[in-house]
């Protein structure tokens, strides 16, 4: 049985979450943060046919939006049955609260 492909997008907020902690992390260590991006890209695109293997956020208790982590980071992602959207990138100590009443989804 083939696996099921699905599309990978990251929703503007995720991403510009992501470039700016790449470019702070840039600051000390360009290598650190070269890394770091192609770390997290991997994982996201992972997601084309691994989405299940996340799992649900706590928080939601929603079977649809799962998350991985990366490095310190959540990495939150909604599963649909064509795509999957990338809807938060959040460093694990941030209050996720905080973030959820802030962000709504691109």
């Amino acid at each position: 049985m083939a696996a099921r492909v699905r599309e990978v997008v990251w929703a503007e907020s995720a991403r510009d979450t992501l470039e700016a902690v790449v470019a702070y992390m840039a600051q000390d260590s360009p290598q650190a943060a070269a890394r770091f991006l192609d770390d997290t890209l991997r994982v996201g695109t992972s997601l084309t046919t691994l989405a299940e293997r996340g799992r649900v956020v706590p928080e939601l208790n929603d079977p649809v939006i799962r998350e991985v982590l990366v490095h310190k980071y959540r990495l939150l992602y909604e599963v649909g049955d064509e795509r999957v959207l990338i809807v938060a990138f959040l460093h694990g100590a941030r209050d996720f609260a905080t973030w959820q009443k802030s962000v709504t989804r691109d």
